[in-house]
């Protein structure tokens, strides 16, 4: 149980310093801070800054020292969060409204380009030597690239011929494990590991970031993720784990789900998005995608840059039951699935 690790994920500790330079670093007196502060304000579980400090306490470094750089994580963290709602169509988000769905398209691009700069600034917050400092902003850079093909390759899933879990996972990997991988990576550089082995530290995460997407993807439809409905990713025609594993075992319904996924938002029937949601239960494609989080889950924790650092895999293994506990109603002994 979480209770029993140590504080981890679950500690607050230096977290409000964080919000505090968040908030101070997007400006103050312009409408580009306002609308930034507006995003922030709609809370979260600031899950990748924890992510950091967590990292930094079993690293030895202490949070303190990482209080930048866990804001640098949180902000690139929320830049896609302001791009990923234009570009879904999302007009909520956490029950408020998005930054586009308040202040228009064009206006939400800004917002969510002003939140890519922030986190470079927020670097100088961060106790490093030059040299480290260096690293960090190169590993900012290369991720937050990473995240963009990733997302460029989940958009191009919708038009693929052929739809297979390598392609979705290379997708994933890129726009949502990057963003697991850079905090424990920057911890591991404050922490005096030499690159390459921040690098294999931070290999484990991505197995975690796949896993997280793979949740996320379950709980749009069975869960509640601070939407309008369930099936968000069904009317924005997202090609999510659930379609992948579902068109594999039933290749025949290829046309009719693509058919579903092409209709506009807001033309898409409801009772056709329930079909679904009961279809991909009851034909296998849930317990398929419950059995790839079991797996993910798996290669994380038997990565081997994690055999010399318990305090690390004690963190994964943490961020595992954080991750799943939204989705634990579908579980049950073994790895049955409620029905």
């Amino acid at each position: 149980m979480i209770s029993d690790r140590m504080a981890g994920l679950n500690s607050t500790e230096g977290l409000a310093r964080v919000e505090a330079l968040m908030v101070r670093l997007s400006g103050d007196g312009d409408a580009a801070g306002a609308m930034v502060r507006g995003h922030l304000a709609t809370g979260g579980k600031r899950l990748r800054a924890r992510l950091a400090l967590a990292a930094l306490d079993v690293l030895g470094v202490g949070r303190e020292r990482g209080i930048g750089w866990a804001a640098a994580c949180e902000l690139l963290h929320n830049a896609t969060l302001v791009h990923d709602d234009l570009q879904d169509g999302d007009r909520t988000r956490r029950g408020h409204p998005t930054v586009w769905a308040q202040h228009g398209e064009a206006q939400a691009v800004s917002v969510g380009d002003l939140l890519l700069m922030l986190p470079f600034l927020a670097l100088e917050h961060a106790e490093a030597r030059p040299g480290v400092r260096w690293l960090l902003a190169r590993a900012l850079a290369e991720h937050a690239a990473a995240v963009a093909r990733g997302q460029v390759e989940e958009l191009q899933l919708a038009g693929a011929k052929e739809l297979g879990w390598e392609a979705y996972r290379r997708a994933v990997a890129g726009k949502t494990s990057a963003l697991f991988e850079l905090p424990v990576e920057g911890a591991a550089l404050l922490a005096g590991r030499a690159e390459a082995d921040a690098r294999d530290l931070a290999e484990a995460f991505c197995h975690l970031g796949v896993l997280f997407q793979l949740q996320d993807d379950v709980l749009d439809l069975y869960g509640d993720k601070g939407r309008e409905r369930p099936g968000s990713d069904l009317r924005e025609g997202k090609i999510s784990a659930l379609v992948v594993e579902h068109l594999a075992l039933y290749p025949g319904d290829a046309d009719g789900l693509r058919e579903l996924l092409a209709a506009p938002r807001d033309a898409t029937p409801d009772h056709e998005v329930d079909a679904a949601i009961t279809r991909f239960r009851e034909g296998g494609a849930l317990e398929a995608v419950l059995r790839r989080i079991e797996q993910e889950a798996e290669a994380s924790l038997g990565c081997p840059g994690l055999r010399d650092e318990p305090g690390l895999r004690d963190l994964a293994g943490e961020l595992v039951e954080v991750t799943l506990a939204p989705i634990g109603h579908l579980y049950s002994a073994g790895h049955a699935i409620h029905g």
